[in-house]
């Protein structure tokens, strides 16, 4: 392996197994991990197979693969030959009923579905969601959310992210400093949201700074007026500083996807941008060929601060396998038991 780190960014591909260029990109250019999508995703050992080409084509068998696995609508092990996963609402839902047994079946459903990952040889699902999810939240987050309570968002998504760990997933909170009051869709429009630091610091930043012992965090792609008027989140310097510094969060910090619209400018000029402004990883996980090129020539190599806090969160992987089709059997009986559909 070479002695100069990993470039601080995840690419995505477009099939279900590298071509032959792709293979020469990913040796020349060495992107630290790959970023999976339904499209890649067809059945267990074809997926083995796919992270396997990855890590032999970058001579680094630790070199991780990330997909999103959160249950609901945001669920890419979708096609059949997985179970299907509750989403975070519906255990927000259970829990509004009763605490501790939405608290029991979701590490239930947790250790359930990272095992699958596991065993997929997938790192991470990129789960959880704690953003706060209110009546005028935009669908973007709605169900992948447990609610508007913060003290139930961070009992719950607590409950992820140690069964995640104990399987050996990487959890990733999501989407620091917040997506919740967003009203338009990142995917397509730039959120602007005009709230007070203040009012910021009593909602939406708490489950982050509850939670800020989570190994990995997703940034978002949304102004906040009152703390960068110029930048979206994921770029700007003073949201990454806000991060680290208010919020006390010395985790790995990867962006949400660079194509959404909530960005401008080229593949290259918004990964420079993100890296230069704070993030540890850039992830560009549109899977054209061309456009990850372009995104790997933006890109510098992990730094050694990036590559600490990626070590850390390497040393809170445990080992536990469990029954998933059991555990996950245990919790539909447990929402039928309880009238929630």
């Amino acid at each position: 392996m070479s002695s100069t780190p990993p470039l601080a960014l995840f690419v995505g591909m477009p099939g279900l197994e590298l071509s032959a260029d792709e293979i020469a990109f990913f040796r020349e250019a060495d992107p630290y991990g790959l970023f999976l999508f339904r499209r890649n995703l067809d059945n267990p050992e074809q997926v083995r197979r796919l992270c396997a080409q990855f890590r032999d084509a970058v001579r680094r068998a630790d070199a991780p693969v990330f997909i999103d696995q959160e249950g609901g609508r945001v669920q890419r092990l979708n096609n059949g030959n997985w179970p299907n996963f509750r989403s975070m609402g519906s255990f927000g839902a259970l829990a509004g009923q009763d605490l501790e047994l939405a608290k029991r079946a979701l590490r239930l459903s947790t250790l359930a579905m990272g095992t699958i990952m596991a065993e997929l040889t997938i790192d991470s699902g990129t789960t959880p969601v704690v953003d706060l999810a209110r009546p005028g939240t935009h669908d973007v987050i709605g169900q992948r959310a447990f609610g508007d309570d913060p003290e139930l968002v961070i009992a719950m998504a607590r409950e992820v992210i140690d069964a995640m760990l104990e399987v050996g997933e990487l959890p990733i909170m999501k989407h620091i400093p917040g997506y919740g009051r967003v009203t338009v869709d990142p995917h397509f429009q730039c959120p602007v949201v005009d709230a007070s630091i203040e009012d910021l610091r009593q909602s939406d930043f708490r489950p982050f700074m509850a939670l800020r012992n989570t190994p990995w965090a997703m940034v978002a792609h949304l102004v906040f007026t009152q703390i960068d008027p110029d930048h979206p989140a994921s770029v700007s310097p003073a949201v990454y500083e806000l991060i680290r510094d208010e919020l006390d969060y010395d985790g790995v910090l990867i962006t949400d996807c660079l194509t959404m619209e909530a960005l401008t400018g080229s593949w290259a000029e918004r990964v420079t941008a993100a890296l230069a402004a704070g993030c540890d990883i850039a992830l560009h996980s549109q899977g054209d060929l061309k456009a990850s090129e372009a995104a790997a020539k933006a890109a510098r190599p992990l730094s050694e601060a990036s590559l600490r806090r990626i070590a850390r969160g390497e040393a809170m992987r445990g080992t536990l396998r469990v029954d998933a089709l059991a555990l996950h059997a245990e919790v539909e009986q447990i929402f039928r038991e309880n009238g929630i559909a």
